[in-house]
């Protein structure tokens, strides 16, 4: 369903058997509770109220799968009234479940930031115009927009990932090319970061005489849990699930799960699969990573419960507008 260009070293008898490719967030796990929350609706077929739609979102990792599957449909016929979604959490031990008003997780953008200077001798620097010299110090200039341009209670990140520039010890650069990764929880934050990346890069690579260019790319929206969802399911949560429902911090991860969340009131569960005694205590996206298995249970138990608990609500809901 999903995975990452990772080399596996987990140790486990089923790791991936392609070279540098693994599950390294889980999302093997979450196809297992969703098939396994089919089986057991499908045995308490007597019990729902209405239809339930199995979303199974393809290409989390890469471009997302959600917005494609809205545009062709898969919130229609039958019209989906509210959404909920399990991801597995390291942060949070098993038979604990994370649910938390409001944002859950941030939005996701990339860019790729170019510097361009002038070529030459490295004996002769005089002479040319050094992009790695000025894109440290873009870099160095970068770090000041959260530390100083964002309200220290707000979340936003500006993380440099790649850096790439140069050809050999004794030449000057004439281009560096950055890759790095924009997130927030706030709409308005969001729109902001990419303008002070690009004000930044272009007056302090002009300061070193040479000239910035930025190219974002939007991704994922922010999650937003629906605030009645959560008053409303947490407490059912507890009793079906029979699991520790905490309100667990919000996370600057991306997920496009936000897409659905945009379109009906949606429900971002966090499963905690965190086991000291077996090694379970790695973060996803880590060569390392593994879950407690013990906790798919209640990943399914949970599945379950809102689909029985909201299904009946949407039934009565509908009652009333047909009375």
């Amino acid at each position: 369903m999903d995975a990452l260009p990772i080399a596996e070293r987990s140790g486990l008898p089923f790791a991936s058997e392609i070279p540098d490719v693994m599950h390294a967030c889980g999302h093997d796990a979450h196809v297992a509770m969703l098939l396994g929350a089919a089986t057991m609706l499908q045995a308490r077929r007597a019990e729902l109220h209405g239809q339930v739609v199995l979303l199974f979102q393809p290409a989390e990792e890469g471009p997302g799968g959600a917005a494609p599957m809205i545009a062709e449909g898969a919130l229609e016929n039958p019209r989906v009234e509210c959404a909920a979604m399990l991801h597995v959490d390291v942060r949070l031990t098993t038979g604990t479940i994370g649910v938390t008003p409001g944002p859950v997780n941030a939005s996701a953008d990339e860019f790729t930031l170019r510097i361009l200077g002038r070529g030459g001798h490295g004996a002769y620097p005089h002479t040319g115009v050094d992009a790695i010299v000025a894109a440290s110090a873009v870099v160095s200039a970068l770090q000041s927009i959260v530390s100083r341009e964002i309200d220290p209670l707000a979340s936003a990140v500006v993380t440099i990932g790649t850096i790439s520039g140069g050809y050999r010890n004794n030449a000057l650069a004439d281009e560096v090319v950055m890759t790095g990764t924009l997130r927030a929880h706030d709409p308005a934050i969001r729109d902001a970061l990419a303008a002070r990346v690009e004000r930044i890069a272009r007056s302090v690579a002009e300061g070193y005489g040479a000239r910035a260019q930025l190219e974002l790319r939007r991704g994922y929206p922010p999650v937003v849990n629906d605030l009645a969802l959560v008053r409303t399911f947490a407490p059912v949560l507890a009793r079906e699930a029979g699991v520790k429902v905490v309100e667990a911090p919000p996370t600057m991860g991306g997920e496009d799960f936000a897409y659905f969340a945009q379109e009906v009131p949606g429900l971002l569960m966090r499963l905690g699969v965190r086991n000291e005694a077996i090694g379970a205590v790695r973060s996803g996206h880590s060569a390392e990573f593994i879950l407690d298995e013990a906790a798919l249970a209640h990943g399914v138990d949970a599945l379950v419960a809102f689909a029985l608990t909201f299904g009946a609500a949407a039934s009565i809901a509908e009652e009333k507008r047909n009375r």
